[in-house]
């Protein structure tokens, strides 16, 4: 498999796919962080906020004022892992950690882009906006099929200026524009709703520099997760009923994503909830019908609606 994915539910997206055997494709930052040492500087945080001017400093530097947004310098797990609110001086004190850093409480939408860049410059691009639900979950992401102009400019700005010869798919994350997070990779959630050869201009990409990919049947997508309280353990749906949810019209795909023979407390998950599954669809409503039917292989009690 030309994708080195560490999440098994994802396997079905990358399973069909040709690729030499000495051809790697990072999919997760611990895979990243070894194979782009002149590039991985991005997952340091504190340097993401001071590239884009933004008033910011580790704990124990004081903020001029607040509130902040506080979090990890850098934290490879993902998942809101460690991020915070600071209201107030007495606040920062009592929170202080190694390792972490504060930077302005950013408003505006949430939005993920996926880059394909080569020797510095992106190539393709394309956004995912987040619907806030609380303590760092999502109702739902829609994966745009027009460019968000203002933050591709930026995007393609910056890139330019920071990441000359590199070669590879890049994914940011940026609330009102600014970027709060880079990775040297792409956003494999809904990568099955980009279209049909992206995977193979994926592979291109890795396998000779180049990309090539024709785009000529974007058009809106939908990833919904259903999400749980913690401190539950859960066992996966039977397979017949994850086949009949796949089946139903409009979905692309059902991921479950959490392991059965692992703990939930060792799963990365963000504060609010315990993740178990996203529906990939074509249209909206199709996608909360098929989330209900999901919903009906777990406990009622345990499920958060956001």
């Amino acid at each position: 498999m030309p994708i080195c994915e560490r999440d098994p539910w994802r396997d079905q997206f990358f399973e069909n796919v040709q690729c030499p055997p000495d051809v790697l494709i990072p999919t997760d930052d611990f895979d990243a962080w070894p194979w782009y040492p002149k590039h991985n500087w991005i997952y340091d945080k504190l340097r993401i906020a001071q590239s884009q001017g933004l008033v910011c400093g580790p704990h124990g530097v004081a903020p001029p004022s607040y509130p902040v947004f506080s979090k990890p310098i850098t934290n490879l797990k993902g998942m809101g892992v460690g991020s915070k609110i600071m209201h107030s001086e007495r606040e920062m004190t009592l929170n202080s950690l190694p390792g972490h850093f504060w930077m302005p409480l950013l408003k505006g939408p949430h939005v993920s882009t996926d880059c394909a860049v080569v020797n510095g410059r992106v190539q393709w691009i394309r956004h995912a906006t987040g619907v806030p639900a609380q303590e760092g979950m999502f109702r739902y992401w829609t994966l745009h099929a027009d460019e968000i102009q203002e933050i591709a400019a930026s995007l393609r700005a910056w890139v330019g200026k920071h990441m000359k010869n590199y070669t590879g798919m890049m994914n940011f994350e940026t609330i009102g524009g600014t970027i709060i997070e880079a990775h040297l990779r792409f956003a494999d959630q809904w990568c099955d709703l980009n279209g049909k050869g992206w995977i193979d201009a994926l592979v291109n990409l890795y396998a000779k520099g180049k990309w090539r990919y024709r785009d000529e049947d974007r058009r809106e997508g939908y990833s919904i997760p259903l999400f749980a309280r913690h401190l539950n353990d859960f066992l996966h749906p039977p397979q017949d009923r994850q086949s009949k949810i796949r089946a139903l019209p409009h979905v692309s795909s059902l991921q479950i994503t959490f392991y059965e023979n692992k703990n939930a407390a060792d799963h990365p998950m963000p504060p609010g909830g315990f993740r178990l599954g996203l529906i990939n669809c074509w249209n909206l409503q199709a996608g909360f019908d098929a989330i209900d039917a999901l919903a009906k292989s777990f406990p009622a009690d345990a499920l958060l609606r956001t």
